[in-house]
């Protein structure tokens, strides 16, 4: 529904698309999340699909904001993006030293994030997308059973967060051809408000929001993987306008 809210909303707008290199192709497949249903059983199957390489930047959210002013920092409707919206960029068109070009884009709204993604004639990739390219390591598409691959992904995330964000792209290359997916930052998902513990707390709008934390971490069915129960805890704790320092996004495409 709120994809289609904001396709409704927005017209849309001339500019630069990001060209193919951005994207990496990924195969289909079949696979296990690691969230668990009542109405899902077993492996799900997920359909070809393009993937952003790397994080959205704030230099590439400059140049959007830029084309699109809807989007700007002082200009985008409070439904759409809390007060703290780009708060760590000097001017609303103006980066400054705490918001390095090369370094991803934090604090913007669900909201933004799918509109930058319309802009680029994509869309926030789902979950179960994200995870099944974040299971991969650089070799295998899935590594999520080896125990030294947990424990780097647990040594990136324990990175202090009031340390300034690396540059996007310092991480090794998966075997998918996509960077930075752990201990960088969070990543928005298209469905990032459906990470519940149930049917009917996805479909019932559940609006006791001090459930969703704890729902989220419920939800899972691998409590040996606490990078995901730590991403999904956060995402399900969060409205569309929220922004956070330490949540950004990347785009995705459907393939025929």
């Amino acid at each position: 529904m709120k994809r289609a809210f904001v396709l409704l909303l927005l017209l849309p707008v001339a500019g630069a698309i990001a060209g193919d290199g951005l994207f990496a192709k990924l195969p289909g497949g079949t696979f296990r999340s690691a969230l668990k249903y009542d109405d899902i059983k077993g492996a799900q199957t997920v359909a070809s699909f393009e993937l952003m390489k790397r994080p959205v930047t704030n230099a590439d959210f400059l140049a959007f904001v830029r084309r699109d002013p809807r989007w700007q920092r002082g200009q985008v409707a409070p439904v759409f993006a809390e007060s703290r919206y780009l708060s760590q960029w000097k001017a609303p068109l103006e980066l400054g030293p705490t918001a390095l070009p090369q370094q991803p884009v934090t604090w913007v709204s669900w909201f933004a994030a799918s509109a930058y993604c319309e802009s680029q004639h994509a869309r926030l990739p789902t979950w179960l997308e994200w995870e099944y390219a974040a299971a991969a390591d650089e070799t295998r598409r899935d590594a999520r059973r080896d125990p030294a691959w947990r424990e780097r992904i647990l040594s990136w995330y324990s990175r202090p967060s009031n340390t300034a964000l690396p540059r996007a792209g310092l991480q090794p290359v998966n075997a998918y051809g996509v960077q930075d997916l752990h201990g960088l930052v969070w990543e928005w998902t298209e469905d990032y408000s459906a990470l519940l513990v149930s049917a009917d707390n996805r479909s019932g709008g559940d609006a006791d929001k001090s459930k969703f934390c704890g729902a989220g971490a419920l939800s899972t069915g691998d409590l040996d993987n606490y990078a995901v129960l730590m991403r999904v805890a956060m995402l399900s704790s969060i409205e569309g306008k929220d922004a956070t320092a330490n949540l950004g996004f990347r785009c995705a495409r459907s393939l025929p």
